[in-house]
């Protein structure tokens, strides 16, 4: 995944060079917010059907993984900004926020939000995945390049975010 992700921009910055195809290259960092579902290992919405559900989030190894979380609004405003500036052309840019958090406080923040009295279900890689499996216990992009580039002000913190994605999903599930 992650050799595929490496090839797809060396092959657009070269095209870019050798063509002047004005391109922009964005390496997303856990984009989160409403419409999103928990397919594909997506974390919080996971969290917030099972805690709507009822149902205890179930966070992998100890939940000291660290991850930071944008929202879906934010990153288009800093796509769109990144295709509107000049200077961005033939770049490539880490795009999310960097503000850390770990996997089990945010399963906590889901609780608090959705319903405090639940508790958190603990399961091992080995027994979700394989003995072999190995996680990046800390992921956060570097933004120094994006706020050089563009005026980047996220207009949500987490626990908006997090509120929107409770505010969709309850929706979704009790259409009017």
């Amino acid at each position: 995944y992650g050799a595929s992700k490496a090839i797809d921009e060396f092959l657009t910055l070269a095209y870019h060079r050798q063509h002047g195809l004005p391109v922009v290259v964005g390496r997303f960092f856990n984009v989160v917010g409403p419409r999103q579902t928990g397919r594909y290992g997506m974390v919080l919405p996971r969290f917030v059907d099972r805690a709507l559900d009822g149902i205890e989030p179930l966070v992998h190894d100890d939940g000291r993984q660290i991850r930071c979380f944008a929202h879906v609004r934010d990153v288009c405003r800093m796509v769109v900004a990144l295709m509107e500036e000049p200077k961005a052309v033939g770049q490539v840019f880490n795009i999310g926020s960097d503000q850390p958090v770990s996997v089990l406080e945010l399963a906590q923040r889901v609780l608090a939000i959705v319903d405090p009295k639940l508790g958190i279900e603990y399961q091992s890689y080995r027994d979700a995945y394989s003995a072999d499996f190995q996680d990046v216990r800390r992921r956060v992009p570097v933004l120094d390049k994006l706020r050089a580039t563009i005026d980047v002000r996220p207009e949500y913190d987490l626990d908006a975010t997090i509120h929107d994605v409770v505010a969709w999903k309850q929706a979704e599930r009790n259409p009017r």
